[in-house]
């Protein structure tokens, strides 16, 4: 029989394969990022952004169930976060309705804005929604500025549970350096991954080299920043738990205990940093190698899926508060009711059919490499 525990543990590890794909999928915004500085012509930029427009459905219909079973499973964080960091999650949507105007209209005739505009429009988004999706992982580890009071729901004047401790709303997270460092990390993974997808996409002799410069300049910045982020994360006192009394602590090297007490995460991680660097490493130094972004793909969720399951396992406070240690988010006091959790697991059961689904259409997709008289024959962005 499942106990409401399991529950709480098994939604959580639900949203955070989610969230892994989502990571994995920001190629698309990636791929955004580069139009500019690896498309020398119109024709060389109708390329990339073809092959990034046949993808970017998947990712922006990840976000949405990422969030909606963020809602579901665990609604304190979601009325916290998404209600006092408005700010933040604004600007990433933003970001993603950008992107889905522009492919929708860039290539209409008359548009008023003009293509290259629509272009601009596409690097925006490639460099907002992944930075900014990092920074609102980061506080994960890090912490917001939130109090949570849930004796405020037997108020007639304002019922609200939370409320966030300044007037920034969610902005507040980029003043932490170490929000902005996770931010950068996955902003260049984006750009990583965006490029092996265009490396096992696109077929052209003119793009292909520059495709494997870029990777080289794209791949310095990224370890230096993700190295900093997990070496600082391993060293630094974490958001404990008290199981019994729910009281929680500043723990030294709570995460690095964490991996510990938890060695099939800590597996799951190494395995996952492997494949992301065999993709990376592969592709940088084998000049006909177009398979790196599956390495690197299944790498990114491996990784991600293990940070997710490293901050909310373990007796760990998932969404910690700063501004009040005790109004920190955790699995058992922030998660939906018994009942809703049973009823939604028998919903999870279609999730592998869907995952099947997107495997089947992304192999109907991308059954013929993209190429230059491709474009002029068929319909593109």
């Amino acid at each position: 029989m499942c106990t409401y525990e399991f529950l709480q543990n098994y939604w959580w590890f639900v949203v955070s394969l989610l969230g892994s794909i989502l990571v994995f999928l920001l190629f698309v915004q990636g791929g955004n990022s580069l139009i500019f500085a690896l498309g020398r012509d119109e024709q060389e930029r109708s390329l990339l952004i073809n092959s990034t427009g046949r993808k970017w459905e998947f990712t922006f219909t990840t976000l949405v169930t990422f969030g909606g079973a963020f809602f579901a499973s665990f609604p304190l964080f979601y009325s916290t976060s998404f209600g006092g960091a408005y700010w933040i999650w604004f600007l990433i949507l933003l970001s993603f309705v950008l992107q889905a105007v522009s492919y929708e209209f860039q290539g209409k005739l008359g548009n008023l804005l003009g293509k290259k505009t629509y272009q601009v429009f596409l690097v925006l988004n490639g460099f907002m929604g992944p930075f900014l999706l990092g920074a609102a992982v980061a506080t994960f580890f890090n912490g917001s500025n939130f109090v949570v009071d849930k004796t405020n729901m037997a108020s007639q004047m304002m019922p609200v549970i939370s409320r966030w401790g300044n007037g920034w709303h969610g902005l507040d997270a980029c003043l932490d350096p170490w929000n902005l460092i996770l931010g950068f990390a996955v902003f260049f993974l984006a750009r990583l991954l965006g490029n092996l997808y265009f490396i096992n996409n696109i077929d052209d002799a003119e793009l292909q080299p520059r495709l494997r410069r870029r990777l080289l300049i794209d791949c310095v910045p990224f370890l230096l920043f993700f190295l900093a982020f997990v070496i600082r994360t391993l060293c630094k006192n974490g958001f404990a738990v008290e199981p019994e009394s729910g009281l929680v602590f500043m723990e030294p090297y709570k995460y690095l205990h964490n991996f510990l007490q938890m060695p099939v995460v800590a597996v799951i991680f190494a395995i996952g940093v492997l494949g992301v660097l065999w993709g990376l490493g592969k592709s940088i130094f084998c000049s006909r190698y177009t398979k790196g972004i599956w390495f690197a793909g299944i790498g990114t969720v491996l990784t991600v899926l293990a940070l997710f399951l490293c901050v909310g396992y373990n007796n760990t406070a998932y969404y910690p508060s700063n501004l009040d240690l005790q109004s920190s988010l955790t699995l058992a006091n922030s998660s939906s009711s018994l009942f809703t959790l049973k009823t939604m697991a028998f919903v999870s059961i279609l999730v592998p059919f869907v995952l099947l689904y997107i495997i089947y259409a992304w192999r109907s997709i991308d059954k013929k490499k993209l190429t230059r008289k491709e474009l002029e024959e068929e319909h593109g962005y």
